[in-house]
């Protein structure tokens, strides 16, 4: 299944006039200055997501709130009324499902959309597979508090690996296994690089970089990247050398011609370029630009990155250049 449609009202960022777009079932890349929602609008696609794979009513399991803070203390807007019924409003759209939630008294309405099994991964910008040891065990018997989508990308790549792969995701993961010299491995509640000479790099020791290009080898060969599947990433570039970006580009349109539906958040003026020049007939790309208003976070859409209005990352480079020839002068 794909995720169409997002409609948020006064949720987080999303305060002021409702926020309603629409999406395209290939690759989504959000761009926006920090605060203007990039996060928030992943991780309320995620959560929907996994709340239509919940086998009883989520408020006697996990709360969608979880997904977004450790706190205990409730998703509210200060200055909105309880009583209000677009109150901390979030609205997800697949088909002619809805998934849709009220902050304000944590209730999810729409319970076909609890049956829809929809398949998803949500990459965080933070590094957790050097964190793996005993978190997930300890949070799961404990009940410490943890953002969800933290805990579950750690879950997601301890999971075991499956036994056939296909042609292209075999290729995939050829890909990703030169650029780390070796393959991941999972032992003793440790994930390691294996390299190709035998050595075993403890994740925590490994590159930056190279820890965003193993868990995405990891998440491939578990079998969780796959047609149907929807694939939610915060910040891809970061830690990776510019030299890597046109190589993420390729893996992730090469997921996007599998039947993966992706969603990037990013900050990064490379990577929008090397969509922009790579995509293809078999590419369908589009670029969101958000933005703050007075009236709340709007949205510029274009499937060209250089027709993208209130652009922050290009207007933070034009900025640059306006200083360095004011400096040269």
């Amino acid at each position: 299944m794909k995720i169409d449609r997002v409609r948020l009202t006064n949720f987080l960022a999303f305060n002021g006039d409702q926020f309603d777009v629409e999406f395209n079932d290939g690759i989504n890349i959000i761009i926006g200055a920090n605060a203007t929602g990039k996060s928030t609008l992943l991780k309320s696609i995620y959560a929907a997501c996994e709340f239509s794979n919940e086998k009883t009513h989520p408020n006697k399991a996990k709360k969608f709130q979880d997904y977004f803070s450790s706190s205990k203390k409730p998703i509210k807007e200060i200055n909105q009324k309880q009583s209000d019924d677009d109150f901390g409003l979030v609205q997800v759209f697949s088909g002619d499902y809805e998934f849709h939630y009220r902050a304000w008294d944590n209730g999810i309405i729409k319970n076909d959309w609890l049956a829809l099994g929809i398949k998803s991964i949500l990459i965080p910008s933070k590094d957790m597979m050097s964190h793996s040891n005993g978190l997930v065990a300890m949070s799961s018997k404990y009940g410490v508090p943890f953002d969800h989508s933290l805990l579950d990308i750690l879950v997601n790549a301890q999971l075991w690996e499956t036994k056939d792969i296909s042609k292209r995701n075999r290729e995939l993961l050829d890909k990703i296994s030169k650029i780390i010299d070796g393959t991941v491995i999972y032992e003793d509640d440790t994930f390691y690089v294996e390299k190709s000479n035998g050595l075993k790099v403890e994740f925590s020791l490994e590159a930056e970089g190279f820890k965003r290009f193993g868990l995405l080898w990891k998440l491939i060969r578990n079998g969780l990247l796959e047609n149907g599947t929807i694939l939610l990433w915060d910040e891809p570039e970061a830690s990776i050398n510019p030299e890597l970006i046109p190589v993420v580009v390729e893996i992730l349109m090469d997921l996007s011609q599998l039947g993966v539906q992706i969603f990037l958040a990013t900050h990064d003026y490379n990577l929008m370029k090397y969509f922009s020049i790579n995509r293809n007939a078999n590419n369908r790309v589009f670029f969101y630009s958000l933005y703050k208003t007075n009236n709340g976070i709007s949205f510029n859409r274009e499937n060209d990155y250089d027709l993208l209005e209130n652009n922050a990352i290009i207007n933070a480079n034009t900025k640059m250049m306006e200083d360095e020839i004011e400096g040269a002068l």
